[in-house]
């Protein structure tokens, strides 16, 4: 016999707070997340892979994967005078972050969805969770789910100790429309996730859904990425300073990067990449600057809280496990809390999750070793394991390691 509806709070209103949130409701459980942003959220220039283990929770929650993004069932990748050196057949779907998050968002009761609450601190009870917000503000339940990201509060205050690591490289990045693309290089490059490899370092490209989740020939994207090595104390505080000599710490917003630090990378793309991402580079707008952090948490359980998604790892981004990684523990933890009472249900979500979450950054470091300012002796042994071309075609963004 099911027990009376209980209450869950949600910190965080982007994809794993969502995922969260809405198997929670399936599962019978009164739901509100709390997003401290008060616009409506973007993941601007980001592109994500769709991974079967997404797909089938968004199945779950009752909307159709069908659309989710755009299909391509080859790898390439070029070398520096433009010829294709290696492909590979790897079948995907690729989406922009902004389309599955719409069709996570929409799927939530907007009244239970509550923007510009950002939370301060909670406050645990035998019975409840007492969240405690910067407006002043409380709410109350039986459960609180910390799926804040990167910057979590509510990691924060469970494990204090615990911050993120810079890993010695960062990434270039921007969303290009498709309609932008001369003929030749769309054909070349648009309907393919094709790589480019100068030495120590890693660039790609793959098309995403378009603006309003548009996935019309001609109306689509291309995510690019490139990943280039930067020492932490010289190069990456000069290029996470602002022209008002301002030094931002883990990120910079993209109209704040100087003009000087995107014309050197412009011009070190002229020198490095292929001819076809040359032109790439050249239709980029306005980049983004992404430093690369790893994320390793000890507990995901602490009570009645439990830690999910980016609050609790955050892997380099060539496994492209992150929203698959949200969505797993997101299933795992309503499952779990279907089984069992709250405290020994989050023990158990701990218990299945922790494993998964290491294996995802021990991976992710062995993929992205060779991008690395520095190495130790083991990440140089790693970097010519997994630097190779073929190896770069069939590891990146393939989550096959997990059922080894």
């Amino acid at each position: 016999m099911r027990k009376a509806k209980r209450r869950a709070l949600v910190v965080g209103g982007s994809m794993s707070g969502l995922l969260a949130a809405l198997l929670l409701r399936r599962a019978g459980w009164e739901v509100d997340v709390f997003e401290r942003v008060e616009r409506e959220l973007a993941g601007r220039g980001a592109g994500i892979v769709a991974q079967p283990d997404l797909i089938e929770t968004v199945r779950r929650v009752d909307i159709d994967p069908t659309d989710l993004g755009v299909e391509i069932t080859t790898r390439k990748i070029l070398d520096a005078s433009g010829r294709v050196a290696a492909e590979f057949e790897c079948p995907q779907v690729l989406t922009a972050w902004e389309r599955v998050y719409r069709l996570l968002r929409d799927a939530f009761p907007r009244q239970h969805y509550h923007r510009g609450r950002g939370i301060s601190g909670f406050v645990q009870t035998e019975g409840s969770v007492l969240a405690q917000f910067a407006d002043g503000g409380a709410a109350e339940g039986e459960l609180l789910v910390g799926a804040d990201g990167l910057r979590s509060t509510i990691r924060q205050q469970c494990l204090p100790q615990l911050a993120p690591s810079y890993v010695g490289y960062v990434a270039w990045r921007a969303l290009i429309p498709e309609a932008a693309f001369p003929a030749p290089i769309h054909r070349e490059l648009f309907n393919f996730m094709t790589f480019c490899l100068p030495p120590g370092e890693q660039c790609l490209g793959y098309p995403v859904a378009g603006p309003d989740n548009n996935l019309r020939p001609g109306h689509r994207r291309y995510n690019v990425v490139w990943y280039r090595p930067a020492d932490e104390r010289a190069e990456l505080t000069r290029l996470l300073t602002d022209d008002a000599g301002n030094t931002h710490t883990i990120s910079i917003p993209p109209p704040l990067i100087r003009r000087e630090a995107i014309g050197q990378m412009r011009a070190a793309a002229e020198r490095l990449l292929a001819p076809q991402f040359r032109e790439v580079v050249r239709m980029i707008d306005e980049p983004i600057l992404q430093p690369i952090y790893d994320l390793e948490t000890p507990r995901m359980a602490f009570g009645r809280v439990a830690i999910i998604g980016d609050a609790a790892f955050v892997a380099r981004p060539h496994v492209a496990a992150g929203v698959a990684k949200a969505a797993d523990d997101a299933a795992t933890l309503a499952a779990a809390l279907d089984l069992d009472e709250i405290v020994p249900a989050l023990r158990r979500f701990e218990a299945q999750r922790l494993p998964v979450g290491r294996r995802i950054i021990e991976r992710a470091r062995h993929l992205g070793a060779y991008l690395q300012a520095t190495q130790t002796a083991a990440e140089r042994e790693r970097s010519q394991r997994h630097s190779i071309p073929e190896a770069v075609l069939a590891e990146t963004a393939v989550l096959d390691f997990l059922r080894e």
